[in-house]
């Protein structure tokens, strides 16, 4: 199993396919293996990078938590031990963070980056209330009902079951991240970088809405949004087709392929 360094913590990473590179970032409840009904799809055309952020899934725990400003040297530390020249990097809730820092930080790294029911931190005004507004109304319903629709939750039960079970294997929860709600870049910041910046959104996620996603890509200039209706905020999980083919959309649009 390939292990690489970020600074004194060891990172556990999966590498599948050929072609373009992906690396896929997980969000507080996952690790590598959340991506299971994706990298068999995007294997087929791209190389796909699972990396386990420091304290979630075989990569070390910290003591006191992990610090989310941290994260961005972990990708950094995997694509680096893995041979990947540039790469887009997607991630799921807070793992757009890192993935649209490393695009400030490296953008000769980053050949596009998908936050995908996320705004990866990004600092404005507008925005920022906007998005504290949509989790005060996520705040007012179970954790399980922000991320997945009643309706998955009643018709596939197993796969409820094995999403919440994901957790147990991380050593860090989400309350325990430090500095998660540091000064991100602003979108002049992001915009200096060039790097294509696609937002990936669901109409029906309970966490972040549609029209603060949108709102979000009106302020960038190299920005795209695809929202679809259905989505939740775990679309990934549950429904990864329609999760996929919008990734390879991106995908095929950045590499040409």
């Amino acid at each position: 199993m390939p292990y690489t360094r970020s600074g004194d913590v060891s990172i556990y990473y999966e590498v599948h396919g050929s072609g373009p590179a992906i690396t896929l970032v997980h969000g507080s409840g996952g690790h590598h293996a959340a991506w299971w009904q994706q990298v068999p799809y995007l294997s087929q055309h791209y190389t796909v990078v699972l990396p386990d952020l420091r304290g979630f899934g075989l990569s070390d725990p910290v003591e006191g938590g992990p610090d989310s400003q941290e994260f961005v040297h972990d990708l950094l530390a995997v694509i680096d031990a893995a041979g990947i020249e540039k790469s887009v990097f997607l991630g799921q809730s807070i793992g757009a963070l890192p993935g649209l820092r490393l695009a400030l930080t490296h953008p000769d790294r980053v050949a596009g980056v998908v936050l995908a029911h996320s705004l990866g931190g990004i600092s404005d005004p507008e925005i920022k209330e906007r998005q504290l507004a949509n989790r005060a109304e996520a705040e007012k319903l179970p954790v399980i009902d922000r991320l997945l629709t009643k309706g998955f939750q009643e018709g596939n039960r197993e796969m409820t079951w094995l999403f919440r079970e994901q957790g147990t294997f991380n050593n860090a929860r989400m309350q325990d991240l430090r500095n998660l709600n540091a000064q991100g870049p602003t979108c002049a910041e992001i915009d200096a970088t060039g790097v294509p910046i696609h937002f990936l959104a669901g109409g029906k996620d309970a966490v972040l809405w549609p029209e603060t996603v949108k709102l979000a890509a009106s302020k960038l200039r190299n920005a795209t949004v695809s929202i679809v209706p259905d989505g939740p905020h775990s679309m990934y999980w549950e429904e990864p087709r329609v999760f996929n083919n919008e990734v390879h959309k991106f995908l095929v649009e950045v590499y040409g392929q």
